[in-house]
């Protein structure tokens, strides 16, 4: 088997999974994909009489093949140990006829807390074979920015930098990362939205000017978004553990097909389950929730994706995205691994906001993908309605998943919980029919009627200064990224 990652734009560049995680997207823009990950078939015997971290080793060691056992069992070991508030890792809660996967149980209260735990030991170890170090640069719309920065506060050789839309995170996400200790973390309030500042990453990834200040340096420019391998695949995990909570709690047989519902906007949570079911994963289907940014449904529904459109902030941040990164890994799949075909979907979407992919491919996603979108309107309903039925408070992103799933036809399905109730408080509440305007009291509110506690970190947030306060238009993201290099390395 070639055990090599290649770009989605390109199959003759070619890189081992340690060079892919350091990399981190592409020089000519594309992402790192394996073209041999169909072949992998994971044994759903020994899924189901596993623990978590055990699981997590059977897949890495398939889809990081030059890690050592004792790199990766020591990777999974240092993530998974003492940082979660529940040994399951990604524990299940049956809320009336679905099946709710609650991935907010680590440090930061986000699903991205399952890889961002783990994606700083990969890169530590993958950087040792070198002699540079690394700064990442990462866009978030709200969630994924915390989640590194807590992931890789002072990890040695490793600087972060994050960049998030001003006024455009809720309180808590906003204050979770201005609230950042590191001497190793920079953190930028952009003026734009989520798109605005992850295309200006893109692109100082790929400026000559800006990697060849870096290489003097002998600095890596790279990502801990989802376009970064080492993000997605630990994300393949928590699919397979589902699946064997199902079976053992005598739900299926195994073999027995389930499907999922899935809140995203960047893809990349939904395409970890794709990875999962290229990997021998019994799905019926996908489906792709979203909000009123709806550009996945449409493209799912007619096979045009198109960003041109007016972008709409809503009480899911998290999904306000228009330009879905993740995709880009899909249509290599689904195309028949042809590079040139996805280059040129991606050249069209650069020039022109669109492009489209033929009827029989899109017939091919469409018996795997269904879709849905939920506006905040129907968001609040939902959340009341379940706080009504069964007493379960959902946070707005995890409403639109479990919305859609209600939605579906199929049974067992299993709806992914992205985020904790509490660092959405205040919409909430206001679901509830409480206002509360201020989020740290809104918290406190919500614990009167959410059966979960205030996790740990959020509960600090009060008491922690604030400590990064720079508000920068778009165009001068480079600059901060200039000076970072400097900044964020301390011998």
């Amino acid at each position: 088997m070639n055990k090599v990652y290649v770009s989605t734009r390109d199959e003759n560049k070619k890189l081992s999974s340690k060079e892919a995680i350091l990399e981190g997207i592409s020089s000519d823009g594309g992402l790192f994909v394996w073209p041999e990950l169909d072949s992998v078939k994971i044994d759903l015997n020994k899924v189901c009489k596993q623990s978590y971290q055990e699981n997590a080793y059977m897949i890495l060691k398939e889809l990081l093949p030059d890690f050592s056992e004792e790199e990766l069992r020591e990777c999974i070991h240092n993530a998974y140990t003492n940082s979660f508030d529940t040994e399951d890792i990604t524990p299940i809660k049956k809320v009336d006829d679905v099946y709710v996967l609650e991935l907010f149980h680590g440090p930061t209260s986000a699903f991205k807390d399952v890889a961002l735990t783990l994606l700083p030991q990969l890169m530590q170890k993958a950087l040792q074979s070198t002699n540079q170090k690394a700064l990442i640069l990462t866009a978030t719309s709200g969630d994924t920015g915390k989640a590194a920065l807590c992931g890789f506060q002072d990890v040695k050789d490793i600087g972060i930098v994050v960049f998030y839309p001003h006024q455009k995170v809720s309180q808590i996400q906003y204050r979770q990362m201005a609230t950042q200790k590191g001497k190793n973390v920079k953190v930028y309030a952009v003026k734009g939205n989520f798109d605005d500042a992850q295309s200006q990453v893109k692109k100082l990834f790929l400026d000559d000017e800006m990697n060849g200040i870096a290489k003097s340096k002998q600095i890596l420019l790279t990502s801990a978004n989802s376009i970064n391998i080492g993000r997605l695949i630990p994300q393949i995990v928590y699919y397979f553990e589902s699946y064997k909570y199902l079976v053992n709690q005598g739900m299926i047989q195994i073999g027995e097909k389930v499907s999922f519902s899935v809140p995203t906007g960047n893809f990349g949570d939904v395409l970890a389950g794709y990875y999962g079911y290229l990997m021998g994963l019994p799905v019926e289907k996908f489906y792709v929730a979203s909000n009123a940014n709806h550009v996945l449904t449409d493209f799912l529904s007619t096979g045009i994706y198109d960003r041109n459109r007016d972008f709409i902030q809503t009480i899911s941040p998290s999904m306000d995205i228009l330009i879905s990164s993740n995709l880009e890994r899909l249509l290599y799949y689904m195309s028949g691994k042809d590079t040139a075909f996805v280059k040129k979907c991606m050249d069209d979407l650069k020039e022109t906001g669109k492009y489209q992919i033929p009827e029989d491919m899109l017939s091919k996603i469409q018996d795997l993908f269904g879709c849905g979108y939920v506006n905040d309107t129907e968001t609040k309903r939902v959340i009341l309605d379940v706080y009504e039925q069964t007493k379960v408070v959902l946070d707005p992103h995890t409403a639109i998943g479990y919305s859609v799933a209600q939605n579906s036809d199929e049974s067992p399905i299993v709806s992914l919980s992205t985020a904790s109730p509490y660092k959405f408080s205040i919409d909430v509440l206001d679901a509830l029919g409480i206002q509360v305007k201020d989020e740290l009291e809104a918290m406190k509110e919500l614990s009167k009627v959410c059966s979960d506690p205030i996790p740990k970190g959020l509960n600090e947030l009060e008491k922690l200064p604030i400590l990064h306060t720079d508000v920068i238009e778009i165009e001068e993201m480079k600059e901060v990224v200039s000076q970072a290099m400097e900044a964020c390395f301390h011998d």
